[in-house]
């Protein structure tokens, strides 16, 4: 048999052709690589490496114990997922809003159901105050929300301020009314939006309406107003106006993980601290 070990160091070896980069690479010191590898040599009865003055250089052998080596990892790796993973089964009804749903969250959410297999992960993708009302009515177990910032309900993963949007071209006349590109009420941004544009005496219309995180982008894009988005997810070919046409500030937000006091604790926590133990970059 072939240790998994043993593999991983010969693999190592194998895509830099170096031991001392091998070592680095596996936080190990270089001696026990080549104590992996020649057990490897010897468990397979054949050569795998070529070491000379020159470098380091695989044999025919070790070609193809290399390739025999990736497959071998992977299943060993998808084992231990697996097993790791089967004792957490069930279901776990998550929700989150659209526009979380372009940050890193899609990758996280693929690697928690491959760490929890028998675990059925449901996904509802909605905005935020109808997520909250049905997890309130019971019909989800965790909400990934965009929240009121202070609002003292949930754990907050990321404080962010809610920003003006639009396009490099955008103008806005004082005198006439703000166009926006809104979500349906009720929806937090939408109110803050209107109520900072009322308090600040600015007249708006509404030119745009969608459920969708893909619409208000799509809207913004093509000029058909401006939006209010968080701050740290406003795309890179979209800009923040909010000082240039002197428009009033929105307000701050928090992304919120709010869950079901009766669903299943062990699920709702795995899922929690997966979402809390990683960066949400935009994507």
């Amino acid at each position: 048999m072939f240790d998994p070990v043993h593999l991983r160091s010969f693999l190592a070896v194998a895509e830099h052709l170096s031991f001392t980069l091998a070592a680095e690479r596996l936080g190990i010191a270089q001696p026990t690589v080549s104590q992996h590898v020649a057990k490897l040599e010897k468990a397979a009865g054949r050569g795998l490496l070529i070491r000379d003055t020159h470098g380091v250089r695989l044999t025919d052998n070790g070609d193809a114990m290399a390739g025999f080596a990736r497959t071998i990892l992977a299943a060993h790796d998808e084992a231990l997922r697996y097993f790791r993973g089967s004792a957490m089964r069930g279901r776990l009804r998550f929700g989150t809003a659209d526009d979380l749903a372009i940050t890193g969250l899609p990758k996280i959410l693929r690697e928690f159901r491959r760490a929890y297999p028998q675990l059925n992960l449901e996904l509802t993708v909605s905005q935020s105050d109808d997520l909250h009302r049905r997890l309130k009515a019971g019909q989800l177990d965790l909400v990934f929300i965009k929240w009121v910032a202070g609002a003292q309900e949930g754990t907050v993963v990321r404080h962010d301020v809610f920003s003006w949007v639009g396009v490099e071209q955008t103008v806005l006349e004082r005198d006439q009314p703000v166009p926006l590109v809104v979500y349906p009420a009720p929806s937090l941004s939408r109110t803050l939006a209107i109520e900072a544009l009322e308090a600040s005496g600015r007249t708006w219309k509404v030119t745009c309406s969608t459920k969708q995180i893909a619409g208000v982008l799509a809207a913004v894009r093509a000029g058909l107003g401006v939006g209010v988005m968080p701050t740290t997810l406003v795309p890179e070919d979209l800009s923040i106006i909010t000082r240039r046409f002197d428009l009033p500030p929105v307000g701050d937000v928090d992304f919120t993980l709010i869950r079901n006091p009766l669903a299943n604790s062990a699920a709702v926590d795995a899922l929690t601290d997966a979402i809390m133990g990683r960066t949400l970059s935009r994507t």
